[in-house]
């Protein structure tokens, strides 16, 4: 099956009195030491209890740091309970192993085992009572909030005991159909990356138990073996009904439904207020025609192919002859020669085109665009496909946060891929190819938003800022924050002033790329302009000056507490800003200020103190009229000395004429003296 289960986990969750419990917003207590085997479908489960040594009967399942939980789907079933699916009660933050936090969400545990744990052959009578309608009448009341399960197979499927209806697991601590198999999704869904494949429809939820219906009748899954990209060409080439029965007999009624629940278009499978009366959803049939097969197949990639769908499927997979194929001519003449598909080779040539003058696409990317037209001519079913990416526009955001958990080249070949494709508005494009499947201009506009934020000034724009904007419950990814756990904008301030005791961090800003796109997502533009202000080549006191007023706008808002680790991780990055203070005691009584300001954590007053453009003018006002008066006297210092030599000449011959002067008078004297005597 789906999922192995060890060992059927306790159906009786009794309160555990060990210290490990933590809790959530003070309610919900979590043992990581109680793991509850199979009870999280494809995910971890722990026992939860509601308020310490409360009632027991919860789990929690922990969510990963780049699968990020689905927000508004937990947003919308608040409160919502139903006694056929495990609505999610709340979810927070816990400290975990390790004393690390860990966002947890809980839910009731499950009556008993999944569906999975014991494999066997269910009667008719069972599928019908026991799991289509109990399980129709939970996607009919999901439908009616907004909201699809899309986590829906035996593993995930549970009851009390024999003759139990089944309840619906957790599909909240994950995106939508990250874990589920190629075999309960239908292709179009199948083929895109698993973190790609978005909130779907219901359509899509009933396509997952009508496959879990043909499992459960068969008493064990078919197409085993198989690897999901041959599970796919299978259901292709053979539609998804023949692809999973094959030769197998279904009891008749069941048959006749999961036809239908199995159609190819999601929009020719029935709504699950009709499947909660078989009847009715019988004699709603729906005729499942195979793909028209060619004479002759077309080789792709290395593939054969021998249907539209499937060489849709084999051109969006991103081979290396997809355009040469298109660009010759050799797939409109496999179309209309070997397939005989005039029609679909004329829509083809249309698609095909060169983009208009107002495209927004580089032209660089001429190839990935003819190919992704021409996907969605051939398959309107199909994902959008961009350079062998396929994805859903709504699950793009967990497709960001799933790259941006990667590493080295294969991280850089995707984030390449999915910023050419937002830079190239791409989405809007591509939906303009397929206007029955969806509006256009909404498309339109999406991307020219997700375009606007990818090219945002300064730090806080790119694929970081669209990352967190378009998943309100991813944590902060800055290695900044070590392993502080920071889902909002008001868990921030605390861990970066956990983070100043760190000295490595310190020898850089406190605001890395991360952060600033983690603000810009999270925020109400209050800050915006300062994010705006910091970038790769702003200037060493523009950079402080805009992290501070980043930060005093942080506490002032969601945190007004003192941080005096982060405000002195500050001091220090400002220190070098002091030189350019001339008054020397000035310039010692503001290091005094700021270290002062610094112990008390308050960053605003910080910032004023050192960006005050008055006191900055009277300092350099002083500082000129102090070098006016030095230049003054170093003149006159200069004329001084320059005169000393003309005065020792004058004061030289002034000397010679007074000592004439004295020996003639003493002669004068010395010779009136004789001549009286």
């Amino acid at each position: 099956m789906a999922a192995e289960v060890s060992a059927p986990f306790p159906m009786s969750l009794a309160p555990s009195p060990d210290d490990s419990a933590s809790l959530i917003g003070g309610i919900y207590g979590v043992d990581f030491t109680r793991p509850l085997p199979g009870a999280g479908g494809a995910l971890a489960a722990f026992a939860a209890t509601e308020g310490p040594g409360g009632q027991g009967g919860l789990m929690a399942i922990p969510c990963g740091a780049s699968v990020p939980p689905r927000a508004a789907a937990i947003a919308a079933l608040k409160g919502w309970t139903h006694e056929g699916m495990l609505a999610p009660l709340a979810h927070g933050a816990v400290s975990g192993p390790g004393g690390r936090d860990v966002w947890c969400v809980v839910s009731h545990a499950p009556p008993g085992p999944s569906l999975a744990a014991t494999p066997r052959v269910w009667s008719e009578a069972e599928l019908l009572d026991l799991v289509l309608r109990p399980a129709a009448m939970v996607l009919a009341a999901l439908r009616q909030r907004g909201i699809t399960h899309r986590a829906l197979c035996p593993a995930n499927l549970f009851a009390a005991g024999p003759g139990a209806p089944v309840v619906l697991g957790t599909a909240w601590a994950a995106p939508p159909a990250l874990h589920q198999s190629a075999l309960f999704e239908p292709p179009y869904s199948a083929m895109c990356l698993p973190a790609g494949r978005g909130d779907g429809s219901i359509a899509d939820d009933v396509y997952a138990l009508g496959a879990t219906l043909v499992t459960l009748a068969l008493g064990h899954e078919p197409l085993q073996g198989m690897e999901a990209r041959e599970i796919i060409c299978r259901k292709l080439s053979l539609g998804c009904y023949a692809a999973l029965v094959g030769e197998a007999r279904l009891p008749p009624v069941i048959a006749d439904l999961v036809r239908g629940m199995l159609a190819e278009d999601p929009e020719h499978r029935p709504p699950p207020s009709l499947l909660a009366d078989p009847g009715a959803a019988r004699a709603r049939r729906v005729a499942a025609r195979p793909p028209r097969r060619a004479q002759r197949p077309l080789e792709v990639g290395g593939e054969r192919v021998w249907d539209t769908r499937s060489l849709a499927f084999a051109l969006g997979a991103g081979t290396d002859d997809a355009g040469r194929l298109l660009r010759s001519g050799a797939v409109d003449r496999w179309l209309r020669r070997s397939l005989g598909d005039s029609a679909a080779a004329a829509s083809l040539e249309a698609a095909v085109r060169p983009w208009s003058s107002e495209s927004q696409i580089d032209p660089g990317h001429a190839e990935a665009a003819l190919v992704t037209r021409a996907v969605a001519a051939l398959d309107p079913l199909a994902p959008l496909c961009w350079r062998g990416v396929a994805c859903w526009p709504d699950g793009l955001g967990q497709l960001l946060a799933h790259a941006g958990s990667l590493a080295g080249e294969q991280a850089g070949a995707l984030n390449d891929r999915l910023g050419s494709l937002l830079a190239g508005e791409i989405i809007g494009h591509w939906a303009e190819l397929r206007p029955a499947r969806g509006e256009p201009v909404q498309f339109r506009l999406f991307a020219r938003q997700l375009r606007n934020a990818l090219e945002a000034r300064g730090l806080s724009g790119g694929l970081p800022r669209l990352r967190y904007a378009l998943n309100l419950l991813l944590p902060c990814a800055s290695a900044q924050l070590g392993d502080a756990l920071v889902m909002r904008l008001s868990d921030l301030p605390a861990a970066l002033e956990a983070a100043a005791a760190d000295a490595g961090r310190r020898q850089r800003q406190p605001i890395d790329r991360e952060i600033a796109a983690f603000i810009a997502a999270r925020n109400d533009q209050a800050l915006e302009a300062a994010l705006a202000g910091i970038g790769d080549d702003t200037g060493d006191q523009a950079m402080l000056f805009g992290q501070m007023r980043v930060l005093a706008g942080l506490q002032q808002r969601v945190d007004s507490r003192p941080l005096p680790a982060l405000a002195s991780w500050l001091a220090e990055r400002a220190e070098p800003l002091l030189v350019s203070w001339h008054n020397r005691s000035r310039r010692e009584a503001m290091r005094q200020s700021l270290g002062r300001l610094a112990r008390a954590g308050q960053i605003a007053p910080m910032l004023a103190l050192l960006d005050d453009p008055a006191a900055h003018a009277a300092d350099t006002r002083g500082f000129h009229a102090a070098s006016d008066t030095a230049h003054r006297i170093d003149a006159a210092v200069a004329a001084l000395a320059a005169g000393v030599p003309a005065r020792a000449a004058i004061a030289a011959t002034v000397g010679r004429e007074v000592a004439f002067a004295g020996a003639m008078v003493a002669f004068t004297v010395a010779l009136v003296a004789a001549l009286l005597a």
